[in-house]
């Protein structure tokens, strides 16, 4: 599963080699720069909805079409992985000790990220807020409910979740102990 913002770039990149056609040749027809096709592509940018549909337009293909080569999310804002849902991934003989546990792939070409160790404390307050970066939130310890938009979704210990942070959030710990997460936020 993708998310649809980060999927477009991928997807125009794919339709372009597809048709065999360069970045000039698909800028010139949109009447845009090839430097900002090349941006869009590696992610690095998402088009405003005109330039996105100029795009689609000289990229020849139909809209359904171009929607259904990106996988869907369910209609839901966010991405949420099970702890059930991770696995172990094998390493080499010498690393005694070592578990790596699978939490989470994104490919992401060309973004910049931070990450941070987010403690909420139960009955803590907060509006909900916006940043300007895709989120990813693992939950270490206790609970958290995530209101994102006009969804809540419930996270427990071992799980994390995925959103486009422009939309309005906030986490809210309706437990007894603090919650405690690793954030990680992709700046695109």
């Amino acid at each position: 599963m993708e998310d649809y913002l980060i999927g477009i770039g991928k997807r125009i990149k794919e339709i372009r080699k597809n048709n065999k056609k360069t970045i000039s040749d698909v800028a010139i027809s949109a009447g845009v720069t090839a430097g900002l096709i090349s941006r869009i592509e590696n992610g690095r940018t998402i088009p405003s909805l005109p330039v996105f549909l100029k795009i689609v337009g000289a990229l020849e293909t139909e809209m359904t079409d171009f929607f259904d080569g990106i996988p869907k999310a369910l209609g839901q804002n966010f991405l949420v992985t099970r702890k059930n849902e991770q696995s172990i991934i094998e390493k080499e003989d010498e690393a005694v000790g070592f578990t790596y546990n699978y939490i989470f792939g994104k490919q992401l070409n060309s973004v910049g990220f931070e990450s941070v160790l987010l403690e909420v404390q139960p009955n803590s307050e907060r509006e909900k807020v916006v940043t300007d970066a895709f989120e990813f939130k693992y939950l270490l310890t206790g609970e958290c409910y995530y209101e994102i938009g006009d969804q809540e979704v419930l996270l427990k210990e071992g799980d994390s979740i995925f959103f486009d942070g422009r939309i309005p959030h906030v986490p809210i710990n309706k437990g007894k102990v603090p919650s405690k997460m690793l954030v990680v936020y992709f700046f695109i």
